[in-house]
């Protein structure tokens, strides 16, 4: 029996199964074995590829950040990407015109921010229909996701999508667990809850452990999670994306529709077609994918508002001394920073490389 079809007899399994205190312990056994049998098909996939991969999908990370635009065919992924880049992505009126990833960039708040259009991805994608192992790997590396969605059919669509990044180990919109979990050789498992748990208890943390072969293992849960976040804890391989939810197409439908659409958590409306509300989408990239400007100022000139160093969120001056240059970051050499905006308590300010910068602060270094 093959891979796929043991994840079929396990999933049927688990419907058939009912959910109360009595069965908690087995439906979670079962989802740690499918669990298993998944990052089995993902592994295979990278050890089939080897070093080349499919080139059709291979895109060099450039610029500060990357934005993947994921979604069915013919949801308007390439008409977005040549409204908002410079780049003419092939778009007409039948489905799958994209066939490979084309990357665009965009130049945003002085921050460069490079776009992919993947080509759309059916139902099933997650087991390698229609491409979209390949779709949804370089998905992965995204920063921020753009799940393209057509206002038609807008909810029927999220909710497939989701299922397919969730079924490969993206996830959106989430942090990872509060967890402490430390392989070790010897000693078995130590294990150690500092709140109540009502999701899953020592037994069955022991046994899924057993399901990956783990005997020897330090694990401190400092929040309330639930089996299916233990188990992204275990595996170690899930990514946490942050997503936005875009619904094209609203000249479609009426306006009613479009205003409760507009008021859904993290989902803006727009229309390619009649370029509507490109700009709210612009600003809630930016804002999702929390980017920092820092200008660099030189003694005796005024500063450079030109060409910020763009960092992430919560960025500390040592982080915009590494993208100065990494030989300012040696204390050896760092004497100390002046700091002007909202970050300084009186401008400027005196500061060490562990200050905490805010967007739109200008530094200067002082160098021994």
């Amino acid at each position: 029996m093959g891979i796929q079809e043991r994840i079929k007899e396990i999933e049927l399994e688990m419907s058939r199964t009912q959910k109360n205190k009595a069965t908690e312990y087995h439906l979670g056994l079962l989802k740690s074995r499918l669990a298993k049998l998944r990052s089995q098909i993902l592994e295979g996939d990278s050890a089939g590829k080897g070093g080349g991969g499919d080139r059709d999908f291979e895109v060099v990370k450039y610029g500060d950040a990357r934005v993947a635009l994921v979604g069915f065919p013919s949801v308007g992924k390439s008409t977005f990407l040549s409204s908002i880049t410079q780049t003419q992505s092939e778009a007409a009126a039948y489905e799958f015109t994209t066939l490979t990833c084309v990357p665009g960039i965009l130049n945003y708040k002085g921050a460069t921010i490079q776009i992919l259009d993947l080509p759309g991805i059916i139902e099933g994608a997650a087991q390698g229909k229609g491409r979209g192992r390949q779709v949804i790997a370089t998905a992965r590396s995204a920063d921020l996701i753009l799940l393209m969605l057509d206002a038609t059919k807008a909810s029927t669509q999220a909710v497939l999508l989701e299922r397919e990044l969730e079924s490969v180990g993206i996830r959106m919109n989430k942090r990872p667990p509060n967890v402490l979990f430390k392989p070790k050789k010897t000693g078995g498992i130590a294990f150690t809850a500092t709140v109540p748990l009502t999701h899953m208890n020592e037994k069955l943390c022991y046994g899924i452990l057993h399901e990956f072969k783990i005997h020897n293992a330090d694990i401190v849960i400092r929040e309330d999670i639930t089996v299916d976040e233990f188990l992204d804890v275990v595996e170690g391989n899930r990514q946490y994306i942050r997503c936005l939810h875009v619904v094209n197409k609203i000249d479609a439908i009426t306006i009613e529709e479009v205003d409760r659409l507009a008021r859904l958590s993290n989902t803006i409306v727009l229309s390619c077609n009649l370029n509507l509300n490109f700009e709210r989408l612009l600003e809630a990239m930016w804002d999702y994918l929390e980017l920092c400007r820092v200008y660099t100022r030189r003694r005796g000139a005024p500063p450079d508002f030109e060409d910020p160093l763009v960092l992430r969120k919560g960025a500390k001056v040592i982080d915009a001394c590494r993208a100065i240059h990494r030989s300012l970051a040696d204390p050896h050499n760092f004497r100390y920073a002046l700091v002007w905006g909202l970050s300084a308590k009186h401008d400027p300010q005196r500061v060490g490389l562990q200050h905490d910068l805010d967007d739109e602060d200008v530094i200067q270094v002082i160098k021994k």
